[in-house]
């Protein structure tokens, strides 16, 4: 069986040189990478593609030029396979859209006549993509949201109530009704916990093309943690990280309070900074650990970030200056997945706690990479986390209450063997992307081949007549 991941965003390449920095090469690249592999290592009768877009100069790596790509180490049978659509440059995720249907044909051309069995799309693009490959070929395909457009849309129009704008810039018109194409032609949708299904996929602009109580469309499949990477093992790379970490962090001798997250402001890390500023408890149990990536001083680089980012981090640095906290709170800059699993453990050893304090987060594929390492995680109760979570398996908090932030985190640095123990139990149990490859296995094997469902109707890809109406009645 022959199967590709759609997913015309960021790209792949052998190193990870990009992966988790940037908007667009965030964890959906590494949920896709992951469950790829796996796939191929588990089932010797697949073959796997990684189909993704082409592009090259504007000081990208030069491995995004190469049409047909491999990982070291993993079998052949899995490709990284890029098509190219547009112009040459790297175009970020919200000016995709128009792209799409010239990057679908041209994956039908580099086929040819050995099309593939079946599609797995992720993010409304990828949904997109297999929407109009499903019409043109009848390939069948699940689909992954990862997280909808619609939610984003609701957080920031309260901030941001003229539509126009947003729409300028991350294109909802499109995204949505690009998701709702997805939604409604899929044969699978593939949710991470039952909770993104019922709240993610149950709102009003989406509610006329999917039905939440129908089971038989969808399936729940969680993410999992790559524990060749996140685990407690201590190698000679992780001791050399531990050294250089030691050489800042050493003389405080305390635990850590841990935030890996990128700077993004749906990631909400100014009230977990809050919340320790606010606490002199804290601030005698812990020191603050912010990770980011290429900077070496952020006090002083914060000015050569792009304005979203620039604007995150220097409302953190605020917040630090205005109650004296230099001294106790520590920026590492780690430039790898194997240095931030390293910095988790060393973390670990200090009995410390990881924490995302996101608005909302669609699973939380993050706590568990942590919690493998062995820190404790204090996670959003809003989404996924919750029913990772569940049954006081971690510490769930009010992202937007500090107080309720404050009092978490507390609770797991007072109770941490117990939580860190509990933890590393859930991820060999439930969150390995062993499992979650065994899943899409079984979905996919138990769908029909090639679909008849070739010739419908596809309305322009515009939503926002609906939108605004949606808007109007809130």
């Amino acid at each position: 069986m022959h199967i590709i991941f759609l997913n015309p965003q960021g790209n792949f390449d052998q190193k990870d040189s990009h992966l988790t920095e940037h908007a667009d090469f965030g964890g959906q690249l590494v949920y896709v990478k992951e469950i790829s592999k796996a796939l191929v290592e588990q089932f010797p009768d697949l073959k796997v593609d990684i189909v993704t877009r082409r592009f090259k100069g504007d000081g990208w790596s030069s491995e995004f030029e190469k049409e047909i790509s491999y990982y070291p180490g993993v079998s052949c049978r899995l490709r990284i396979v890029r098509i190219p659509c547009g112009n040459d440059s790297f175009l970020r995720k919200e000016l995709l859209w128009q792209h799409i249907p010239e990057w679908t044909d041209n994956i039908i051309r580099f086929y040819r006549n050995q099309l593939p069995d079946y599609a797995t799309a992720h993010y409304g693009d990828g949904g997109y993509a297999a929407v109009l490959l499903k019409k043109k070929t009848g390939i069948p395909f699940t689909f992954t949201g990862h997280s909808l457009g619609a939610q984003k849309l609701d957080k920031l129009y309260k901030k941001e109530p003229d539509f126009n704008k947003l729409d300028k810039w991350y294109h909802f018109s499109k995204r949505i009704q690009a998701e709702r194409l997805s939604l409604q032609y899929a044969d699978i949708i593939i949710t991470s916990t039952d909770m993104e299904r019922y709240k993610q996929y149950s709102h009003p602009l989406y509610h006329d093309v999917v039905d939440v109580e129908m089971a038989e469309k969808f399936a729940v499949i969680s993410p999992g943690v790559n524990t060749s990477l996140f685990n407690q093992i201590v190698d000679e790379k992780d001791s050399a990280l531990f050294r250089r970490i030691e050489k800042k962090w050493g003389e405080t001798k305390k635990p850590g309070i841990i935030l890996s997250s990128r700077l993004d402001d749906k990631k909400n890390h100014i009230s977990a900074v809050r919340a320790y500023a606010e606490s002199k408890e804290l601030q005698q149990k812990a020191s603050l650990g912010i990770f980011i990536r290429g900077m070496k001083n952020p006090y002083e680089e914060v000015g050569k970030l792009p304005d979203k980012e620039r604007i995150i981090l220097q409302s953190i640095i605020d917040e630090i200056n205005r109650y004296h906290l230099r001294e106790k709170v520590f920026f590492l800059d780690l430039t790898s997945q194997k240095e931030l699993a390293g910095a988790y453990k060393y973390f670990a050893l200090k009995h410390s706690v990881f924490v995302l304090t996101a608005f909302y987060e669609p699973f939380g594929l993050a706590p568990i990479e942590a919690g493998a390492c062995g820190l404790v995680p204090v996670t959003t109760k809003n989404g996924g986390p919750s029913d990772i979570f569940k049954n006081d398996m971690g510490i769930l908090i009010d992202p937007a209450d500090t107080e309720d932030i404050a009092r978490g985190i507390t609770k797991a640095l007072e109770n941490y063997e117990e939580y860190a123990d509990k933890v590393i139990r859930l991820v060999k149990e439930k969150y390995t992307w062993a499992k979650t490859a065994e899943g899409y296995y079984r979905v996919i094997s138990n769908t029909p081949g090639n679909s008849t469902e070739k010739e419908f109707d596809l309305p322009e890809l515009d939503a926002k007549e609906l939108i605004l109406k949606y808007l109007k009645s809130l």
